[in-house]
């Protein structure tokens, strides 16, 4: 297989963290993998890669894009002699583009995972420039589609994304729901440490977590409004802030009084989510959202924007709770029905665990590589 992928830095956010899953499992008697990439991952275990030139994405650091233009003969070369019976692209990138163009032109079988719902990030890069938003998004949608609808298969996460697939016009016929797993040796409720937050907050407030990239398509404004109409009702609670990114400057000038822990590694943070109280996640441009289902696995009640992904996560009132995007308001509500309804956290709860236990990779990897067969076989 050939597998382009602009970046593959370990654990850099979900795309890659999926990418990961796949690589460590892949039956090697069986498969043979090149990767096409711009950012290689530092630790190789010997995989086989041809590093491509790139250029930052000025306006999402430290995101790159790669330019496979520049080394067109290379690649091209590599392909031939690799000579791969199917093609793997992770993105609708430029790199995603060649890549699909090259399947499409020798008639290869061409898979994708979908990671990335792009049309909904638009109204956040262009939130000062707002009369763009409707041709921008247009072009994002046509640009995507072209290179979704050539695809064999596609794996979405959820079954809103195929509806938003469908409202778009996408192909849907080539797709198939395949959500993400999850490590519950990882995350899960032994983690908690009851000292943990009384000791970096020094009282026993509720401890409201958040843990994403914190740049603006996150809707961190709503999380914003959430503290801001917290402390207007005086509400005694700690905000948890986890994460790094673009925004985290504004984000700590307008939350003085939240804790920011930055990055963390997952063993730092399977603590933090397991000895918190309320997991609050208002993106409307997810996928997926695994922090969602790191969060419940590790028995923490989870608050979510009712769009994208988290709608195929969490099942309202039952193992968490979906609010109207941007709404402070209800997210406020949501939050004081979990902090004093003893019984309704522990029902949220223990349905969170039941969802979360049958997330297994090992299975959706077994499934992956199954898929791929049979499309080298129907060719």
């Amino acid at each position: 297989m050939a597998f382009f992928a602009d970046m593959l830095t370990k654990d850099f956010d979900g795309c890659i963290r999926t990418i990961q899953q796949i690589v460590t499992r892949i039956p090697h008697e069986e498969f043979e993998f090149r990767f096409f990439t711009g950012v290689p991952p530092e630790d190789e275990k010997g995989l086989s890669y041809i590093k491509l030139p790139t250029v930052d994405l000025f306006f999402n650091k430290p995101y790159v894009m790669v330019l496979p233009f520049l080394r067109k003969r290379k690649i091209k070369a590599q392909l031939q002699e690799f000579d791969p019976h199917i093609i793997h692209v992770s993105n609708p990138s430029i790199l995603g583009q060649f890549g699909a163009n090259y399947a499409n032109r020798r008639s290869i079988p061409l898979s994708t995972i979908y990671h990335t719902h792009y049309v909904t990030y638009v109204k956040y890069y262009l939130r000062f420039f707002k009369a763009l938003i409707p041709l921008v998004e247009k072009r994002v949608i046509a640009m995507t589609k072209g290179i979704y609808d050539k695809c064999d298969l596609v794996y979405l996460p959820v079954p809103k994304i195929q509806e938003d697939f469908k409202s778009m016009d996408f192909r849907i016929d080539n797709c198939k729901i395949w959500p993400r797993g999850i490590d519950n040796q990882l995350f899960n409720p032994s983690k908690k440490d009851e000292q943990y937050f009384k000791r970096l907050t020094g009282n026993a407030n509720p401890n409201i977590l958040f843990a994403s990239r914190l740049v603006w398509e996150k809707n961190l404004q709503t999380l914003i409004d959430i503290y801001e109409l917290t402390n207007e009702e005086d509400r005694k609670y700690n905000f948890i802030v986890v994460g790094d990114g673009a925004a985290k400057k504004a984000l700590k000038e307008k939350m003085p009084k939240a804790y920011f822990l930055g990055n963390l590694t997952h063993e730092q943070l399977s603590t933090v989510y397991a000895s918190s109280d309320v997991f609050v996640f208002p993106s409307d441009t997810e996928t997926y959202g695994n922090v969602i289902v790191e969060a419940m696995a590790s028995g923490l009640p989870s608050i979510a924007a009712n769009n994208g992904g988290p709608t195929g996560i969490i099942s309202n009132g039952e193992n968490g709770f979906l609010c109207e995007s941007h709404s402070a308001k209800n997210y406020l509500e949501k939050i004081e029905l979990i902090v004093t309804n003893a019984e309704l956290k522990e029902r949220l709860v223990s349905n969170g665990l039941k969802m979360t236990k049958d997330l297994s990779w090992n299975k959706l990897a077994k499934l992956y590589f199954q898929d791929l067969k049979s499309l080298v076989n129907k060719n």
